[in-house]
């Protein structure tokens, strides 16, 4: 299901304060889907939608510090928790909707969307904007920390056929996008899709 932005806003906005204390277990996962991405040091990356910024460590990690780190996110209230977290200090911070990016052509070497792709409101657009702003042959992350079934769970819901995170359907929305899908789990621990930016 997608969202449009100030629905996004409002729904994030309300939760930022608490956001990290309903998910504290959640770190090792990031940091294991961040290690997937392959990141090098001195590569140039977009967390987009980055929210409190919990990714925004191991990816500063991952690029070293001559790498570049960029947090975006369209819900001032999450970067502002980001901020009260320290996690500014791990890369910048852009308040933006990550639909319509204040960046040039091919300047990143890999996007990470953390529980991104349900709440795009313009999921081909949205996703070709990615594309845009990253080189031929970057990687784009698709992630939650949970699978889809445990997370529908949690929400007291049932997965329907028409998920954007279903890999029938998200192959499809990548390729129309610009993205070509190289790897795909959905497990109950993770939810990780990996894309290659085509030429």
């Amino acid at each position: 299901m997608s969202d449009d932005p100030t629905k996004v806003q409002e729904f994030f906005g309300a939760r930022a304060a608490d956001w990290d204390t309903r998910f504290p277990d959640d770190g090792p996962a990031y940091a294991a889907a961040v290690a997937d991405l392959g990141l090098r040091p001195g590569d140039r990356v977009l967390d987009a939608g980055c929210g409190t910024g919990r990714a925004l460590p191991a990816l500063r990690e991952a690029v070293g510090p001559a790498g570049e780190v960029l947090g975006a996110d369209l819900t001032p209230e999450m970067l502002a928790a980001a901020v009260r977290a320290g996690r500014d200090k791990a890369g910048t911070l852009l308040l933006t909707d990550v639909g319509r990016l204040p960046l040039r052509d091919g300047c990143l070497d890999a996007v990470f969307g953390a529980g991104l792709i349900s709440h795009l409101p313009d999921p081909p657009e949205n996703l070709r904007e990615l594309a845009r702003v990253v080189r031929p042959g970057g990687r784009l992350a698709l992630f939650h920390p949970i699978g889809r079934a445990a997370l529908a769970a949690r929400h007291g819901r049932q997965i329907t056929p028409d998920d954007l995170r279903a890999e029938p359907n998200l192959r499809p929305l990548l390729a129309g996008s610009g993205w070509e899908l190289t790897s795909y789990v959905d497990e109950d621990a993770r939810f990780l899709a990996l894309a290659e930016r085509r030429a």
